[in-house]
Parts: C-alpha cells; structure tokens; sequence
C-alpha cells in the first residue's frame, strides 16, 4: 500500500505544477518586489567606543577620561595584608560587615522557621 493510494491520483499536484515557483519565474518574484527590507540595512553606531569629541592627534579619537586601569591594578594589588575585597577602607568594610550580618541573621531566622514547621500543632 503506498502513498497513491490514499488519494485519488488526480487530485496529487505534479512537480510540473511547482516548477514555475521553484525557479523564480512565478509568483514569488512578484511579490518580493514589493516588499521592504523589515531589518536595517546600515550598520548600527558603536555605543562603548563613541568618542566625545574628534581632535587631531594621532589616534583621531579624544575619550571623556584617562585610563586609571594600571593606577587601579597597582592599588588593589599592593601586599599589605589587607583583603582585596576591603582595600577601599570604610566603604568596603561597611559593605561587607552588613552582608555578613544579614547571611548569618537569614540563617539564624531559617532554622528557627525549619524548626517551628517541624512541631505538630497543638489542639
């Protein structure tokens, strides 16, 4: 029992039927005529790189601020002892001292919730 069989033979289209559509001289190049582009077809601006403002130096480019990466470098990674994450002083030491005391009070409040869920009720 093959594929024929399930319809009628007359009702099946034929590739000749196709063929105007498969090559281009149908109904297909008519309606791409018409039709627009939906994408874009200029390149988008660079929004990380944009310089401020054109000069004429060298690198044709002047970026609003200096490059402070190797300052930076040299700070957070100075041997005295001090963590990285608290090389900044107060700020650092603020925002690690309320992070800790948050984790260790959500802790303290989730076993204590644990353990009143383990009770049975009383009635």
């Amino acid at each position: 029992m093959g594929f024929g069989s399930l319809q009628p033979a007359g009702k099946l289209p034929s590739v000749i039927q196709f063929s105007p559509l498969l090559n281009g001289n149908g109904l297909l190049t008519g309606l791409s005529e018409g039709l627009r582009p939906v994408v874009s077809t200029e390149a988008p601006p660079i929004i990380f790189a944009t310089p401020t403002k054109l000069t004429s130096s060298p690198t044709g480019y002047d970026y609003a601020g200096k490059n402070k990466v190797p300052e930076l470098q040299k700070f957070f990674q100075k041997s005295d002892g001090v963590p990285v994450h608290l090389k900044r002083g107060l700020p650092d030491q603020m925002l690690y001292r309320t992070t800790m005391a948050l984790t260790v009070g959500g802790t303290i409040y989730c076993l204590i919730a644990l353990y009143m869920a383990s009770q049975p009720k009383n009635k």
